[in-house]
């Protein structure tokens, strides 16, 4: 299928073909592409339940790449995503995966470049909304529709209530506050979706604290 404007896919309201399909699936790319802070070199992407059945239809493909590229929703360089990301020399593979997931609009994203790479599983729930449900094997939700910090830290005693006291001080409010951990004391992943937008002095003060070992910003 040939699309002769992004607008017939995506429109500045998220609406196409399938918001579901398209607006919701850039989305998830342009998580992604925050979370990693750069550009990758490569994406290997698998597609589950309609996102594998329709995504070539739907605009699912272009749309992905369009967010790794740091498009938004409404921009018109997403209908030529593909041939930008091989213009770049960014290899891009996508995984048609039989397996049944607890969503039909599932995509694991798996991107990285010579320095480091990262995994992250996207949900489509509707409307251009989506859920972040695992980042490198850690567990979560994350709307992706309010401000958030991700910290990952060292599970230790204390370090869930130091952020929670510099957030309080500055008068950030949280909407809301999840913590995953793969094991007991080992490395957990806080992730706090917020009211605003985090300041830079209060990332850097965020870092300094004992056990915080990275601290990531989405905006909105």
């Amino acid at each position: 299928m040939k699309y002769r404007s992004v607008f017939d896919i995506i429109g500045p309201i998220m609406i196409g073909p399938s918001s579901s399909h398209t607006a919701g699936a850039a989305r998830i790319g342009r998580v992604a592409r925050t979370l990693f802070d750069r550009e990758p070199k490569w994406a290997t992407i698998s597609l589950y339940g309609s996102f594998a059945q329709t995504y070539r239809g739907h605009g699912t493909d272009i749309a992905l790449i369009g967010g790794l590229l740091d498009f938004d929703t409404y921009d018109e360089r997403i209908k030529s995503s593909l041939e930008i990301a091989k213009d770049k020399g960014i290899k891009v593979s996508f995984i048609e995966e039989d397996a049944i997931t607890d969503h039909p609009n599932t995509a694991r994203l798996i991107i990285g470049d010579d320095y480091g790479q990262l995994e992250l599983v996207g949900v489509s729930i509707g409307g251009g909304k989506i859920e972040i449900t695992e980042l490198n094997g850690f567990e979560l939700k994350l709307s992706g529709n309010h401000p958030a910090i991700l910290v990952v830290h060292n599970d230790r005693y204390g370090a869930i209530a130091s952020v929670a006291n510099i957030l309080a001080k500055h008068a950030i409010n949280i909407g809301h506050m999840d913590v995953s951990r793969k094991e007991v004391g080992q490395l957990a992943l806080m992730t706090i979706e917020t009211d605003q937008n985090l300041s830079k002095d209060v990332l850097e003060e965020l870092k300094t604290l004992p056990n915080i070992l990275q601290v990531t910003k989405i905006d909105d």
